[in-house]
């Protein structure tokens, strides 16, 4: 149970990122949210929209592997192994906050599935 909710916590992120990329990117909560201008905003628009849609498939795999006849325990350590990989490839390529954001909340619920 604690570790489903986990794995459901970080589709939920996720979700939220999927919004914030894909639909309000240009907006004053996505450029407050990533630090952006809107001349940058307006021109990576499109980029935004194409990452957002990535993310929207971490979204469809983690749902998929908490959804009963789902993909199960190793789709969920698929899936949470790919958004620690996203986290700390951001970490890296854009700031250290995409760690608390996006790679702990996973590595948590990964451990949570391999060991609760």
């Amino acid at each position: 149970m604690i570790a489903n909710s986990l794995v459901a916590l970080v589709a939920l992120i996720h979700v939220y990122i999927v919004v914030l990329e894909m639909a309000l990117w240009d907006k004053p909560l996505g450029r407050r949210t990533f630090g952006t201008t809107a001349e940058f905003a307006a021109a990576s628009k499109v980029l935004a929209a194409n990452q957002g849609l990535y993310n929207g498939f971490l979204v469809a795999g983690l749902v998929w592997s908490l959804w009963p006849g789902g993909g199960g325990e190793s789709a969920k350590l698929f899936f949470l192994a790919c958004v620690i990989v996203a986290g700390l490839y951001g970490a890296l390529t854009v700031g250290p906050r995409i760690l608390l954001v996006q790679a702990l909340p996973a590595a948590l619920a990964l451990l949570a599935v391999l060991f609760l």
